[in-house]
């Protein structure tokens, strides 16, 4: 398909601050079908905002027939355009990550939502992916009832709650006890994404890791995993051999671009999004279905 790409710039408001997101959007075309309609597809970047290599994985996504958002995670801060991929916008990026507030990034997932949502070619179903901090943002956005599939890309920060603010990592099984933020209309900090898991179930999850990858190790992973299996969420967990931090992306990866492992993990994407966003599956029994042992 052909894509048209354009970009909104939305009001946001998370703890009292006013401020101005750029989604970026991407959105396919079928010449002749101005009235067509698709799925849309929230796309949250790394730690570098929307860069060359985000847009292109955005493109290959809406060639598949998905309107896909990517919003500018950095606004509270900064215009949208990406950091660089050096040590200084690496710095920058890591240091705004947890000064950013968990309800400013939830707020930024609504908004997008509300976006695609608005949207009179998108079909009301939506889901969600990125990478690195964006595969957390991925998971965290589905815990909105809105997002029913979410392909998580080596997400980081979540077995050690150290995304937004943080007393530094905590990686026990256990949540911790809820903080106190006058800022917010609850009253406290928004908890943790792996303390909210139990939020997950009317959302198939798809998460992609790399075991060399250091960012979220063996234990992390572990974690994760068990966690998401203890919220009886719908989840498949794929984790890659040989696959490092960052593995998908084609442009100053660090010599870690692995292109036969993204094709795999693109067609996981496609699969889980082709089944749960573009095919009308009518009203789920809540059944559970009983396998047979058999050879």
């Amino acid at each position: 398909m052909l894509i048209k790409e354009s970009y909104a710039d939305v009001k946001t408001s998370a703890n009292g601050k006013e401020s101005t997101m750029r989604i970026f959007l991407f959105h396919p075309t079928i010449p002749g079908y101005p009235n067509a309609r698709f799925p849309g597809v929230a796309l949250f970047s790394e730690i570098y905002q929307v860069t060359g290599p985000v847009a292109r994985f955005a493109r290959q996504i809406a060639g598949q027939g998905y309107i896909v958002a990517a919003p500018s995670s950095y606004h509270d801060f900064t215009g949208p355009e990406p950091l660089a991929y050096d040590v200084p916008g690496t710095d920058q990026g890591n240091e705004w990550k947890v000064v950013k507030t968990l309800d400013s990034y939830d707020e930024d997932s609504r908004r997008t939502v509300d976006y695609l949502l608005s949207l009179p070619t998108c079909t009301g179903r939506i889901g969600a992916t990125g990478m690195c901090l964006g595969g957390h943002l991925a998971l965290r956005a589905a815990l909105d009832p809105r997002i029913t599939a979410a392909i998580p890309y080596f997400g980081t920060d979540i077995h050690s709650r150290t995304l937004g603010p943080n007393d530094g990592p905590n990686t026990s099984p256990s949540a911790p006890a809820p903080r106190p933020d006058p800022t917010t209309a609850s009253g406290f900090v928004a908890p943790h994404t792996i303390d909210q898991f139990d939020k997950l179930k009317h959302c198939e999850v798809a998460m992609i890791f790399g075991i060399k990858d250091t960012h979220v190790p063996d234990a992390g992973r572990d974690l994760i995993r068990a966690k998401l299996r203890e919220a009886g969420v719908t989840f498949s967990f794929f984790e890659f051999a040989w696959a490092q931090h960052a593995f998908i992306r084609d442009e100053l990866s660090k010599g870690r671009y692995d292109p036969a492992i993204t094709k795999v993990c693109f067609e996981v994407l496609l699969e889980t999004f082709g089944r749960v966003l573009k095919t009308d599956l009518g009203q789920g029994t809540g059944e559970k279905e009983e396998v047979e042992h058999v050879c």
